[in-house]
């Protein structure tokens, strides 16, 4: 995992889940995720981008 993909995990999950997997469900579960409260976005991301 580079430091870009770890500063993108934290400060924008769903633009990193986006730059590795494209539109797709697991994109969608990360918006909602972000939306609903920062920090599962955040982990969401560092499980998918892992």
């Amino acid at each position: 995992m580079s430091l870009l993909t770890i500063i993108f995990n934290i400060l924008l999950p769903p633009l990193a889940v986006f730059l590795k997997h494209g539109i797709g469900t697991t994109f969608l579960v990360s918006v909602l995720l972000t939306l609903l409260a920062w920090l599962p976005g955040v982990i969401h991301a560092f499980i998918v981008n892992g």
